[in-house]
């Protein structure tokens, strides 16, 4: 439900790589679906929560989406097949592990499991 002051949307950068190639990423690493407005923009609706880390030994230096796998390692295997780059393997953190990477646009991205 949507209401004032709550998270809505997400928009990353797609300029480090062509539309294409991005929507390609996700769409095999991820199954993500997409909806195109024009030759520069695709909208994707795949959830959202969130969360502020305050260690600055932790936090990343730009906003990190974080995605949820059921099944982190097979996740991993499907962003590394779909040409995404580990920056971070799969570690353990209060409450899960994760990984990190980055898409072919650049932008880093997180995903986590129990």
């Amino acid at each position: 439900m949507k209401m004032t002051g709550k998270l809505d949307y997400l928009e990353l950068p797609a300029t480090g790589g062509t539309l294409d190639s991005v929507k390609a990423f996700y769409s095999a690493a991820l199954g993500w679906s997409f909806t195109d407005y024009g030759p520069t923009y695709s909208a994707f609706a795949e959830g959202l929560d969130g969360g502020f880390q305050a260690d600055a030994g932790e936090a990343a230096a730009k906003p990190l989406p974080v995605l949820y796998s059921e099944a982190l390692e097979e996740t991993l295997a499907a962003v590394e097949n779909a040409g995404g780059a580990i920056v971070k393997p799969i570690f353990s953190f209060p409450g899960g592990r994760r990984f990190h990477f980055t898409d072919p646009a650049g932008n880093e991205l997180a995903v986590w499991g129990e």
